[in-house]
């Protein structure tokens, strides 16, 4: 149901063999961008993922390993006909670092909306004409949605926005509580959707043709940032934890705590406080040429983890 492509696992600055961290989701045949760094467009290119269907864009946080690549994209989904609206997610500060990033961009055949600092969940339904977002009271107030989007503020050198994206599955259709509720068949099928309507003066909703809610899939981000115990609670239960892994032997752990990051032993704990299903890390240092070496400081303490590497794709389906 949701297909993850991790463009580039990076931080800092790109290097010769690794794109700087990026990861694109495809979900219904459209496309959410987490961060844009430079290369992020080449990564694209060469991992064939395609970019002109995407329809929004998360970032975490303005440091230029982050962003620098936003102004390029942006230009080159205009240039390849693009005229569908583009969503910008961000943190406090997002507008004013938009317009002058895209002061180069003298004309876009788009329209961007920007959400900034969204305390909301934000709920998203899937079309063919790309992605309808709308902020919604609490993650239960809109059936009729495909994924709910949630943010979280993280503890970095800036403001800096963690991600979780859920997508919901609806309950199983039951033809025996339709047929005792004495509901036209005709309308099975909207109601089934998560939609109510009314027909001859009477309300039909879906809990009269479906059965107990069943758990969708759940994908949690986060990068840049101290491990703290909010984090712990926005992550429970994911699917998948992709985590930022930026120093990868114990040692440097003065200095994950001086510039705001963590290890893989922080990471692989927030993994098992939060009962995550899988770790995938990502985000390392220009300064640790093989992630892998330091696998073993992530694994002991969680063992389903994973060190991701540019172009890596994960496709996660209904448990």
């Amino acid at each position: 149901m949701i297909d993850v492509t991790l463009l580039g696992t990076g931080g800092g600055m790109p290097m010769v063999n690794r794109y700087l961290a990026s990861t694109l989701l495809n979900f219904k045949g459209r496309k959410i961008l987490i961060d844009c760094g430079e290369g992020t467009q080449v990564a694209m290119r060469k991992f064939k993922t395609g970019f002109k269907s995407i329809d929004l864009i998360c970032i975490t946080h303005f440091h230029g390993d982050h962003i620098f690549g936003l102004p390029g994209l942006l230009s080159t989904m205009g240039n390849s006909d693009r005229t569908e609206l583009v969503t910008i997610i961000g943190p406090y500060g997002l507008a004013k670092v938009l317009n002058g990033l895209l002061l180069s961009l003298s004309y876009l055949p788009y329209d961007i909306y920007i959400i900034e600092n969204p305390k909301k969940p934000i709920a998203i339904k899937a079309n063919k004409a790309g992605l309808e977002l709308e902020e919604i009271e609490d993650s239960k107030a809109s059936n009729n949605c495909d994924m709910v989007l949630k943010t979280i503020e993280l503890d970095h050198s800036c403001h800096c926005l963690g991600y979780s994206f859920y997508v919901k599955r609806m309950p199983k259709f039951v033809p025996e509580k339709a047929e005792l509720n004495n509901v036209p068949k005709e309308i099975w099928k909207i109601l089934q959707r998560g939609e109510t309507i009314e027909q001859n003066g009477k309300k039909y909703f879906p809990h009269m043709v479906l059965g107990e809610e069943r758990r969708g899939i759940k994908l949690s981000y986060i990068t840049d940032t101290r491990p703290t115990e909010e984090i712990v609670d926005f992550i429970s239960d994911s699917d998948l934890f992709i985590c930022e892994g930026t120093y990868g032997d114990n040692e440097d752990l003065e200095k994950a705590i001086n510039n705001k990051h963590m290890t893989f032993e922080e990471a692989a704990n927030l993994a098992l406080k939060g009962n995550v299903n899988e770790l995938l890390l990502t985000h390392f240092s220009p300064s640790m040429d093989e992630p892998e070496v330091y696998k073993e400081n992530a694994i002991r303490i969680f063992p389903k983890t994973i060190i991701g590497h540019d172009g890596m794709r994960k496709l996660l389906n209904y448990r």
